[in-house]
């Protein structure tokens, strides 16, 4: 009876939630954690861009906190997350990768709320990586017609300003992870981290 609860834990539905400042490289780490785990992956830049109604590659160059990055939209946006996140596992998903920068204490409550209601377990990777990185990061961003993200240097060093460390969240429900190495070595470091933990 013990092995069969506890297996049952193990199998326990879980929701991932890479966050982080612009360019800390969390999109390209949980793109490539959700294909390996067969999860669905909700990236915060393109709902946003999929409920103002234009393409992803669409350049939305606005002010800090204005147009579709204002506080009302961004709510919006979280929202839109959580909802997709409750369907993918209401329809028997085993887990969901929500992707964005959930710089906020509130934001993340949220999470940790759904996945109480629900009753799955939740994780928190956040990505980190130097000013330079970050820098070098956006100024490859700016020139290739691909991408989704609309941020820039100046959005960075204001959400810096802002950005609520996850001083809340406990040790075991989070992951902090430099970086600045390939995606292949990040993505084994993860999953050797998240092994340890039995997730």
């Amino acid at each position: 009876m013990p092995a069969a609860i506890e297996h049952r834990e193990r199998r326990r539905p879980q929701l991932f939630v890479f966050f982080g400042m612009i360019a800390s490289g969390k999109s390209t780490l949980a793109r490539a954690f959700a294909g390996r785990r067969g999860f669905p992956c909700h990236n915060t830049d393109l709902v946003r861009k999929e409920l103002a109604g234009v393409s992803a590659t669409t350049r939305c160059v606005e002010g800090v906190g204005e147009g579709i990055y204002s506080p009302a939209f961004s709510a919006r946006t979280y929202q839109a997350l959580l909802d997709r996140a409750e369907r993918d596992l209401a329809n028997g998903m085993e887990g969901v990768v929500l992707d964005g920068s959930y710089g906020r204490r509130t934001d993340r409550a949220r999470v940790l709320e759904l996945a109480a209601r629900l009753g799955v377990a939740v994780v928190f990777v956040l990505c980190t990586c130097s000013d330079r990185e970050v820098r070098r990061r956006l100024e490859l961003r700016a020139r290739d017609p691909r991408a989704v993200s609309d941020g820039r240097w100046e959005i960075y060093l204001a959400q810096k300003e802002h950005f609520e460390p996850p001083d809340e969240l406990p040790p075991e429900q989070l992951v902090r992870i430099d970086t600045e190495a390939p995606p292949g070595v990040l993505l084994a470091r993860l999953e050797d981290e998240l092994s340890n933990r039995g997730l």
